[in-house]
């Protein structure tokens, strides 16, 4: 009896960090509910999003551009090209989701920015994995129950602006990501490089478009990484 027990001991603080990225998206969740059923749209349209499409930023956009008049289609084209960075994502956890084409297709519906940045933050293969799986499913769960709740609160909520909730996800990711920003400096330089590039795109190109530049600074930790190792 002890050995399983002893052998589940190590992933406690995984539950414990993801429980704080939890926390986070049960919250924003809650915002994007009230703000797409504020905003005049059927309580169904959130819920199902989250389960079907499950990309918050994407959401955000394609809910803002229903609710600005935007059609069905350039709310899709919005959100896709917002949500296209989790290609180069789904790239770094390849090898971390497992074998078995069920185990691809459903790990690939977790992989967002919080489960790829907690994954690739642990040591060993065996951790990353367990942090992929175990930050994904309770990152799902939380997320839709989080809609849910706001949805059938509708605009109950009054202002979600003024409680900051639109802060919360960019909050954990710097968190997330501040580890690998002190122990490695080619991370560094290149964190930097598309933070830089980003804010320079940001007045001249529409929302989304300025994180696909940021992909960018990749091409320095290729340069200054390669140069470290040599």
């Amino acid at each position: 009896m002890m050995a399983p027990l002893a052998r589940m001991t190590p992933l406690t603080p995984l539950v414990r960090d993801s429980a704080l990225v939890w926390l986070a998206s049960g919250v924003v969740g809650v915002s994007f509910g009230a703000i797409a059923v504020a905003g005049g749209l059927p309580l169904w349209v959130p819920v199902v999003m989250s389960l079907i499409v499950y990309a918050g930023s994407a959401q955000f956009s394609a809910v803002g551009v229903l609710l600005a008049g935007g059609g069905p289609l350039a709310a899709a084209a919005t959100g896709l090209l917002l949500n296209t960075r989790t290609a180069a994502f789904s790239l770094a956890v390849a090898d971390v989701i497992g074998r078995g084409r069920l185990t691809r297709l459903l790990g690939a519906h977790l992989v967002t920015d919080e489960t790829v940045a907690f994954a690739l933050a642990q040591p060993d293969p065996a951790r990353r994995r367990a942090a992929f799986w175990i930050s994904g499913l309770g990152l799902f769960a939380v997320w839709n129950l989080g809609v849910l709740a706001g949805a059938l609160a509708g605009d109950a909520i009054g202002d979600t602006a003024a409680y900051g909730l639109d802060a919360a996800f960019p909050a954990v990711l710097v968190a997330l990501v501040l580890p690998a920003l002190r122990e490695n400096p080619a991370v560094r330089r290149s964190a930097l490089l598309g933070a830089g590039l980003a804010l320079a795109v940001t007045p001249a190109v529409p929302a989304g478009v300025p994180v696909l530049v940021a992909l960018a600074g990749l091409a320095g930790y290729g340069s200054t990484g390669g140069r470290r190792t040599a």
